[in-house]
């Protein structure tokens, strides 16, 4: 499967952006999505992630209330809403998946996840 990353953009702080990631060539349906984000000069980390099997969502505690992962299974599509965007959220988004389900403890292992798009940036400044 390809994934496509796209949304990302300039913002200021307390707006909101949505990040799409389209899949090709099998359905998504099933498949565990994340998101990952990596800014300048440091690791890259969990953002949320779409569990296919169950619908089950996930969130790292930074942006928890804010960022809304979802997805549209006629479009095999996941999308990331993100609301309330900090300064911190600056970053490169990716998206990721696996092809079967993850585990509640390692859904936010980034070495869990067997396909990876090409990342989109983020800036959140004013």
């Amino acid at each position: 499967v390809q994934l496509q990353a796209s949304g990302g953009g300039l913002v200021q702080p307390g707006g909101s952006l949505r990040l799409a990631c389209a899949a090709s060539g099998p359905t998504f349906s099933t498949y565990t999505v994340g998101w990952f984000r990596q800014a300048p000069g440091k690791e890259r980390g969990f953002v949320a992630a779409f569990r296919g099997s169950g619908g089950n969502t996930f969130y790292s505690d930074s942006v928890k209330g804010r960022f809304t992962i979802s997805r549209d299974s006629a479009k095999n599509t996941v999308y990331l809403e993100m609301n309330s965007l900090k300064p911190e959220d600056t970053a490169v988004y990716y998206c990721a998946a696996k092809s079967r389900r993850i585990i509640n403890s390692a859904i936010a292992m980034s070495s869990q996840y067997d396909y990876w798009g090409q990342g989109t940036l983020v800036t959140v400044s004013s």
